[in-house]
């Protein structure tokens, strides 16, 4: 069962904060990317802009590539390579 869109907002919140660099997001993988939620108002970041669902956000931010085909925007091929190092 999936959790309602409103409840990946905590989750993206946390995600892009200092705090999940320390062991949840390594140094770098969300450098010079802007993420946009499209199922919630959800915005963050600057750069290269990456869109979709909060869940699949979520899961591309924490390195799961599962969830990468449902991501749009000019800065997907970045977070794809970065996934795959």
């Amino acid at each position: 069962m999936t959790p309602p869109p409103d409840d990946w907002r905590m989750v993206l919140d946390f995600l892009v904060s200092p705090t999940a660099r320390r062991g949840f997001v390594p140094k770098g993988r969300l450098d010079g990317l802007r993420f946009h939620a499209t199922d919630l108002d959800w915005r963050s970041g600057d750069g290269a802009e990456v869109t979709g669902p909060g869940e699949a956000l979520a899961l591309a931010m924490t390195g799961r590539p599962v969830a990468l085909a449902d991501l749009e925007g000019d800065g997907v091929p970045f977070l794809r390579h970065r996934l795959a190092a």
